[in-house]
């Protein structure tokens, strides 16, 4: 297994290297290893309606959109198990993140709540109170001290204490943003949305869906300051995952994930390529799992029903 600091990387080379046509065998034939493949989607509950995904070793985790629910999978395949059930109170189960503790960290969309489970239990360790005024609490990065969420309907940022080396949890607060990430006057723009921690551990890095700009923010005293994308701009930008100065940025409604290099700082990013796959239908974030890449598929263009169809999609674009 290679160190975490280089399986997005490692990942991010993997699907170019794997011809779109493996999808045809997926799961039945041997992978590029001479191990069995892993498939190439594993459905989730008809209806789910999943944004979020998280990953740890073969275990990956989806959250609904539109309930709150959360369940567990195998990338392997097989049925997933519900760990977290649909929510009255959060009724949205966005970006995820997990930490050495065992904690998932879940946005909590309109609701304006921040939620915290055990991973392996389901148990609800931290629910927030819903933040002041309209709010959709997008996407979570993990720093040392403390989660940070997005809030793509207010400029502004959620943070959760975690404390010295993970211990204990305090409670959410909000902090403006200021300087270069600003929002559009339209109250029904998506601004903020996708979010990872920077290289120095201090600050995050958070991609505007509307203008495509990615912005480094300070979460302890909300100052943005763009950073220039050659190549860009990453427009519909959703979901963001980093390893070292590997960053990739989900395009949601434009099917693709773009693969960058960031510059010293992360003062500058530099778009090397994109990934497509003839299997996403409006990808939104991703995870790594068994050194190969993951999405779920959010469908956002299609009506959804009680047996719309959803799936969690292993990477294999070019």
């Amino acid at each position: 297994m290679l160190p975490r600091r280089r399986l997005i990387a490692a990942a991010a080379a993997a699907v170019v290297l794997v011809p779109t046509a493996a999808h045809a065998g997926a799961g039945t034939g041997k992978g590029e290893g001479g191990g069995r493949a892993l498939p190439s989607t594993i459905p989730l509950p008809a209806g789910f309606q999943p944004e979020g995904i998280e990953a740890r070793g073969g275990r990956f985790y989806a959250g609904s959109r539109a309930t709150g629910q959360i369940v567990v999978g195998n990338v392997k395949g097989g049925p997933t198990r519900e760990l977290v059930p649909a929510q009255t109170a959060a009724p949205s189960a966005l970006g995820l993140r997990l930490d050495r503790k065992d904690r998932l960290f879940v946005a909590g969309g309109r609701t304006g709540t921040v939620s915290v489970y055990r991973a392996r239990t389901g148990k609800l360790l931290y629910r927030s109170p819903a933040v002041p005024g309209p709010a959709f609490v997008n996407d979570v990065a993990l720093l040392r001290d403390r989660a940070v969420f997005t809030d793509s309907a207010t400029q502004r940022l959620v943070v959760v204490p975690i404390g010295r080396k993970g211990k204990g949890l305090g409670e959410a607060k909000v902090v403006p943003i200021t300087g270069s990430l600003a929002y559009d006057a339209d109250p029904a723009t998506n601004e903020a949305n996708g979010i990872v921690a920077a290289r120095d551990g201090r600050h995050v890095l958070v991609v505007n869906s509307r203008t495509g700009e990615l912005h480094r923010v300070d979460p302890r005293t909300g100052v943005s300051t763009l950073v220039p994308v050659t190549g860009g701009p990453l427009t519909n930008g959703d979901g963001l995952l980093r390893s070292g100065n590997t960053l990739l940025a989900v395009q949601n409604r434009l099917n693709k994930v773009a693969v960058l290099r960031l510059g010293r700082g992360d003062a500058s990013a530099t778009v090397r390529r994109t990934i497509t796959d003839s299997q996403f239908d409006v990808p939104t974030t991703l995870a790594v799992a068994k050194g190969r890449l993951f999405t779920v598929n959010a469908r956002f263009t299609t009506t959804p029903a009680a047996d719309t169809a959803y799936d969690v999609v292993r990477i294999d674009g070019k």
